[in-house]
């Protein structure tokens, strides 16, 4: 197969289609929701392909059949309808305040009646918006469609700052409430961004709007299939290890098909590199400071349970852990639990990319000042299950956290500070991990595996400056190590005690 050349960030499909990119169909996904409905909204994390399906769906009801020759579109639309298309994206620039929000919303709407060849006479920016809306329908004789990319932008950017965050979720308020009263007017939808604000606190009245973010319709809507991957990209493959390509880029799931990200993947194919792409355009400094004030327990990362009201629930004045993680693409759906009561999910860290790169993060902010380490020797030592070579790596690293950071950080200060320093520490290092890992007798604390060599450990934070041996006699006690006992496999149990007092590990049994 001929190789093309990799659309790193290009978000026009024109470009694409033009330039000789490699691009995977997804306009089946735009027939689909052109029959199928009118108003919809999609949830997806940043660098996931959301601007460039929002440019598709421009061409093809700007009827540009030319661009889409040979996809699935081509025999599957009706080209002899042009639709006005008004585009709004705030996906430039940062914006700080309701008046910054207030000029470039009338800046956007400017832009669309150069483009559509209409005037607006209404002042206001609600007023001037539905006047758009109605002109556009007027004189071309096709109702609008309204294509709004990033939509929350303005929001996310002064999280930090909640009164402006507030100012702001008003100000787009102002702006989107237009749509439904302007439905005779149109003909299409479309909203996208990365949370999913309740339609009370954003979506005022707009109660049509359908959200596609969990469909299975949808689910591969954005990303790339393990088949774009081996077909769409096959000329990319040589050299490189395509297990490894699952293990650190694939895993998010929206439905049944896991995707990978686009984003990580056109990067690993120009520069023939496992790295954390994705991560590192935008390191979540946010997001860490927010979980560590608020006691996130980190080892939880590997397995969250939350319902789809759950997942929902984000707002300025209201964040929750499970929401925020999953929403930004730190946590994907790893299970849906369907009972009586509804259903539930079941939310995991989707690959090794974002396993390691965000514990690194953590690990960071929990030891401020942290001694140099090789992880290869590290993972060395749990391969080849050097108990004493381990015990003295932590008791290093734990002795590096300076005693006047206990006194000023919070994190410190609750029980599972231990047991997440020790976890995204390990995590870091991108190995397999299972926190609370369940078996027929109870929870294990922490598993690690690596190679051959199963560690099975339990963690006791303890009041004095002595062992109890207390976590060590539990695990004899369950025998977790039980469901990995096989041939050739070495288990070790390892009990873990953390003196409140001394601020250091002060137990450290088994083997």
């Amino acid at each position: 197969m001929t190789r093309k050349k990799l659309p790193i960030g290009i978000q026009s499909f024109a470009k694409i289609r033009q330039e000789g990119y490699y691009y995977v169909d997804k306009t089946p996904f735009v027939a689909r929701l052109a029959e199928e409905g009118s108003y919809y909204f999609l949830s997806r994390p940043r660098r996931f392909g959301k601007s460039l399906f929002v440019d598709t769906l421009a061409e093809a009801f700007s009827g540009n059949r030319g661009l889409f020759t040979g996809l699935y579109l081509e025999d599957h639309w009706d080209w002899s309808r042009r639709h006005p298309v008004i585009r709004i994206s705030f996906a430039e620039g940062r914006l700080q305040s309701r008046q910054e929000l207030d000029q470039r919303i009338g800046e956007l709407l400017e832009r669309n009646q150069r483009m559509l060849n209409v005037r607006c006479t209404l002042p206001s920016i609600s007023g001037c918006f539905g006047e758009l809306i109605e002109l556009a329908h007027k004189k071309y004789d096709q109702r609008a469609v309204i294509l709004v990319d990033e939509y929350d932008k303005p929001i996310l950017d002064n999280l930090t700052e909640p009164e402006i965050a507030r100012q702001m979720r008003e100000g787009l308020r102002n702006l989107y409430s237009v749509i439904k009263g302007q439905d005779a007017h149109i003909r299409f939808a479309f909203l996208t961004g990365v949370s999913k604000f309740s339609k009370v606190s954003l979506f005022s009245g707009l109660n049509n709007l359908r959200d596609i973010t969990l469909s299975e319709k949808y689910a591969t809507i954005c990303g790339y299939t393990d088949e774009d991957v081996d077909t769409v990209f096959a000329p990319e493959l040589s050299g490189l290890d395509r297990e490894a390509i699952r293990q650190w880029y694939n895993g998010y799931r929206w439905g049944e098909t896991p995707v990978s990200n686009p984003f990580d993947l056109l990067l690993l194919f120009e520069e023939r590199q496992f790295r954390s792409w994705w991560f590192e355009t935008a390191t979540p400094t946010f997001l860490v400071d927010w979980l560590l004030r608020h006691g996130f327990f980190t080892p939880r990362l590997e397995r969250l349970y939350a319902s789809e009201a759950l997942l929902s629930a984000f707002d300025v004045d209201r964040m929750e852990p499970e929401a925020l993680l999953w929403q930004t693409g730190y946590l994907t759906i790893s299970e849906v639990l369907e009972s009586e009561e509804g259903i539930e999910y079941v939310l995991g860290l989707p690959n090794r990319e974002v396993r390691k790169s965000l514990n690194e993060a953590l690990a960071r902010a929990f030891v401020p000042v942290s001694p140099t380490w090789s992880a290869h020797a590290i993972a060395s030592m749990l391969k080849r299950g050097d108990v004493p070579g381990l015990r003295d790596h932590m008791v290093r690293l734990f002795a590096s956290i300076p005693h006047s950071w206990y006194d000023t950080s919070p994190i410190a200060r609750y029980e599972g500070y231990y047991a997440s320093v020790f976890y995204s520490h390990l995590a870091s290092l991108g190995l397999a991990i299972i926190p609370e890992d369940i078996s027929n007798v109870g929870r294990c604390d922490l598993t690690v595996r690596h190679g051959q060599t199963v560690w099975v450990m339990e963690f006791k934070v303890v009041d004095g400056e002595a062992p109890t041996g207390e976590a060590l006699a539990h695990l004899q006690q369950k025998n977790y190590a039980a469901k990995y006992q096989a041939p050739g496999v070495t288990v070790l149990q390892v009990g873990i005690e953390f003196s409140r007092t001394k601020r250091q590990i002060v137990g450290w049994e088994g083997g």
